[in-house]
Parts: structure tokens; sequence; C-alpha cells
């Protein structure tokens, strides 16, 4: 019992259920921990890891990654490592890299697609062939997926924007049935995002009733994080009200400055549910500004048809002048030009405005600000992804501080290299928490920041293994120095990867030593276990 593959020595334990620190060395055999206590003085490892003044903690467990669409071509995923981040949550919002059926590859791809990919580099159809590639890309980190609500109804309805059928939305629950077959652990939407988008409660209700037959969490972008959160917050409950599912309520945030403080309503609409006993829980993560596609800000008849219906409506007149109409009417409220920052686009005409708000193209081009929007969508093919800084910092204290909100990262896996201003919460989401919100601003404790990222996530995900530091568990491992861990990406220059992080081990072996990748990439796709049950689930808070 004294002879271990690693042997983790002189740090402080921090175990990820919330409970206090202790003096604790870590033996490992395999990829399991089977030791946690003092080790003898006779006590030999083949590899001994110094943790001393350090803390040792369970690996990460990010809820909330798009690296789906970036994994295979960064397996080492040095943006997750760097912040003790081991396990990452694909799949979100609606936009999974599979099912893709044959006869709408196409569609799939002008809708659904990410960056430069071709539909030649995502040969799958399934969960099974996604797997197959991520696992043979080597990965530093583990995967578990959820499956996307827009996948779904690209491969069942297409792209328009009408209610699905009784046969589509058969077809859709099948899907989805598979996918939870072969291991995927969620159901996700994005109901914020066409084709989402284009979907009733009811067509919700639907997948969500199947997703809690096959035992899995369902977690949404909610239809509005602006001025109708309250009333999206309240859609997603009756959701999980009318299912039975346990429900996710992915990135919590409120956008626009009339808006601000809204997220104190809806926390207690989540209160209120959990004392009802509806399974729910939200995550956050620590920045006062969000990023995704300049076209989630269209409204949602410009989008019925897909990218190549819209940039056809850009080219016509009338159109494209109903879409400016309606693009001015948010202005000021949940479109803001001067805070809506270019993250990147492909190469085109405004390719060096690049980091610069709307707010600097429209004025440098004698335009308004939505027609500025509009020049840059049509001359770079709808492919542009802004960073919007929308959001209150108090309102994001406030949803840190919940008890039921984990920390994600709403992330990529990027390396230094990529081009564009990205957001900086690719490379410092959870760095950021342990310095800005914990050691700096004590917001949180330690031990209730370390909850927050690597038990709760776990628990939400339906990880019985991992998330925990305890004999028995995966030895998935973050060491870091609680005075030096720190977020070094900000926004004006995004491309840095955190520091303080000494060790990181994933299935039992080392993936970061001293500060120092290692060539181990020992990380691997997560499969949930089928579960079939044809009434509801006794609905129970984690």
């Amino acid at each position: 019992m004294n002879e271990f593959d690693v042997l983790a020595v002189g740090g402080t334990v921090i175990d990820g259920t919330g409970g206090p620190v202790r003096r604790a060395d870590v033996g490992i055999r395999d990829d399991r921990i089977v030791f946690l206590g003092r080790a003898t003085p006779h006590a030999t490892a083949r590899e001994v890891l110094d943790c001393t003044g350090h803390v040792v903690a369970p690996g990460f467990v990010d809820l909330h990654s798009h690296a789906d669409y970036t994994v295979c071509d960064a397996p080492s995923a040095e943006t997750c490592i760097r912040q003790g981040v081991t396990t990452i949550v694909t799949g979100n919002c609606g936009a999974s890299p599979f099912p893709i059926t044959p006869e709408r590859r196409h569609a799939w791809h002008t809708t659904l697609a990410r960056g430069n990919l071709s539909t030649a580099d995502m040969p799958w159809q399934d969960f099974d062939g996604f797997a197959r590639a991520v696992e043979e890309a080597e990965p530093c980190v583990n995967l578990a997926a959820l499956v996307g609500h827009a996948a779904l109804r690209v491969a069942a309805v297409g792209t328009e924007r009408r209610p699905a059928t009784a046969d589509e939305t058969a077809l859709m629950r099948k899907l989805l049935a598979r996918a939870a077959e072969q291991g995927v652990f969620g159901l996700s939407t994005g109901l914020i995002y066409a084709p989402g988008s284009f979907a009733d409660t009811d067509e919700v209700v639907a997948l969500a009733t199947e997703a809690r037959q096959a035992g899995l969490l369902y977690s949404t972008h909610i239809r509005d994080e602006g001025d109708h959160l309250v009333e999206a917050v309240t859609e997603a409950l009756e959701t999980a009200r009318r299912s039975g599912v346990r429900l996710q309520i992915s990135h919590l945030k409120a956008l626009g400055p009339a808006n601000h403080g809204k997220v104190h309503e809806a926390l207690t609409l989540i209160d209120s549910a959990v004392a009802e006993g509806v399974d729910v829980a939200c995550d956050v993560y620590p920045y006062a500004a969000s990023s995704t596609r300049l076209t989630s800000r269209l409204p949602d008849w410009a989008l019925d048809g897909g990218r190549d219906a819209l940039l056809a409506r850009l080219e016509n007149p009338k159109t494209r002048e109903a879409i400016t109409s309606e693009l001015r009417a948010k202005t000021g409220h949940t479109f803001l030009p001067e805070s809506t920052v270019i993250a990147s686009m492909p190469s085109g005409r405004y390719s060096s405005w690049v980091g610069s708000t709307v707010q600097d193209i429209a004025a440098a081009t004698g335009r308004d600000p939505a027609e500025a929007s509009l020049d840059v969508l049509r001359a770079h093919k709808a492919l542009v992804w802004m960073v919007n800084h929308a959001m209150s910092e108090a309102d994001v204290e406030t949803v840190l501080r919940h008890h039921r909100s984990a920390v994600a990262s709403d992330s990529w896996v990027l390396d230094t290299a990529t081009d564009g201003n990205p957001h900086p919460r690719h490379f410092g989401t959870f760095a950021r928490v342990l310095s800005r919100y914990t050691r700096d601003g004590q917001v949180l404790t330690l031990e209730e920041s370390v909850r927050k990222m690597s038990a709760l996530p776990a628990a939400r995900l339906g990880l019985t293994d991992r998330g925990v530091l305890s004999e028995g568990m995966v030895a998935d491992l973050a060491v870091f120095d609680p005075e030096t861990v720190s977020d070094t990406a900000t926004f004006d220059a995004p491309l840095s990867y955190a520091v303080g992080t000494r060790h990181v081990l994933v299935n039992g072996r080392p993936v970061l030593r001293d500060g120092v990748l290692t060539k181990h990439r020992p990380g691997t796709v997560l499969r949930k276990t089928a579960v079939r049950s044809l009434s509801h689930h006794t609905r129970r808070s984690p």
C-alpha cells in the first residue's frame, strides 16, 4: 500500500466539497486516488510531485465550453491545463457538431459550423463518430458532450423558421435518444440563436422529456438575456416543471444598462423553484462582457433559412432596410455600438477593424451603427464574432456568490497564435475566479471557489467519479499556488496564459509538471451510461 505511481506530497488539500482545508499527501495508482493522508517515510513512487505551499484540488470541470470545434486542432488544450481544468463539457447553446444527416450536411455547415471548418473536416454523423475523432487527436483533457437542440432541429426540420411537425419532433426525439445511448451527458438549447429560436416551448418540453427519460441534464442558453430575462428564466423553469428534467441555466447574466440588477429576480425564481422540488442550478463566467456572433442581434426572421438566406436579404435593399430598422430599435438597449468590439471574422474589407467597436467603424465610414453592422456582416459572409461590454460587475458578483452557481468559461480551446481579438475568458476564467474574486476581492472563500469549479459542476453533469478529491476517485488534480495564481489575459491583450498552476494530472498522468507541459496526453471522451425511465424521476437538489 506504500507503493504508488505518483505521490503528490506537502500540499494543502481542498477536496471540492466546500469542507475545510487539510494537510495531506495524495497517492495515485493507475488512474485512481488510492491514498489520502500523511505518507510514511517508507512510501515509494515512480514519480513524486512536490506540492509544498500549494493547494491540491480536484481537476476543474468546465461545465460550459465550445471546444468541440477546436480541441482536435489544439489537443494540448493549454488554455485549460494552465488553469487546472481537466474536463470540458461541450455541445452547449444548442450547437453540437452532431448529429449531421447526409441530406442536410450543407444546412448544418451554413448554420452551425464555427471558424473555417468545412464539412470535409467533420465526416462523422453521430456522437460515436465525433468521439472517435477527438480520441484520435489524443487530447490532454477529458471531454463530456451534450447534444444540441439546434443540431437536432437542422437534422430533422432544416433551417426554416416554423414550428416542427409531429413527425419532425418525433425524429428529433429519436436522434436525441440515440445520442443518449451513445453516451452524451445532456441536451442543450440556444433559444436566443436561430434555428433554436424558431422552436416554441412545447417543442423544447418534448425534447426535455426525452432527456429526462434518459437521465440527462438539460442545459439552456435561455431565450433572452436582456429586456425579457425574467420571462426567459420563467420559460426555462416551466420546461423543467413540465418535463421533470434537471435544469442548468447557462451563463446567467443581464445585458444592457436598463436590465442590470434583474439577476436578483432571476435568482429568486431559481430559489423558489428549488423549494418546490425542481432540480435547477446555473453557471457564470467572471467577466462583465459576453461574446457571441454579431448575427445574434438581428431579428429572427432575417435568419430564416440560414446564413445563405441572410446574405441574400442583405443584398436586397428592401429587406436590408427592414433589418436595419429593427437593429436601430435595439440601439442603446441590448445593442450598444460603443461597447460592441469586433473579435474575429474571415479576411475581407473590414479585417483591419478587429479589436475596434462598431461605433468606431460607423464613425469612420459615415454610417449609423446599425448600417455599419450590416456592412460588416455582408462583407464577411455573416461570420463575425463580437465581445459585448453590456453587463454589470455587480451582477457578476451576485451570481457568482449564489450557492447554486458553478464557474464555467463559455470558451474554446485556443492558443497564443490565434487570430483576432477574442474574449479573455478563453485563457483566464478559472484563474480569474481564484485571484480577482477569491484572493483579492474576497467575494468567495477559496474552499467555495474550488467547489464551484469541481464538485458542483461534476454533480450537475452526473459525474460520480470526478470532481471530489478522495480515495477511489479518478486522479484528475489541479495543484496551484493560491498567492500567485492569476489570469493574465485582458480584453486588449487576450492571448495570454494563466499563471500560478504548478502541476495538473489527468487520469493519473501529469500533463503539467512544475509549470511545464509534459508529453502525456491522457484525456478521453467520457460517456454516460444511458438510463431509461417511463415515469418522472423524483426531483432533488444536488
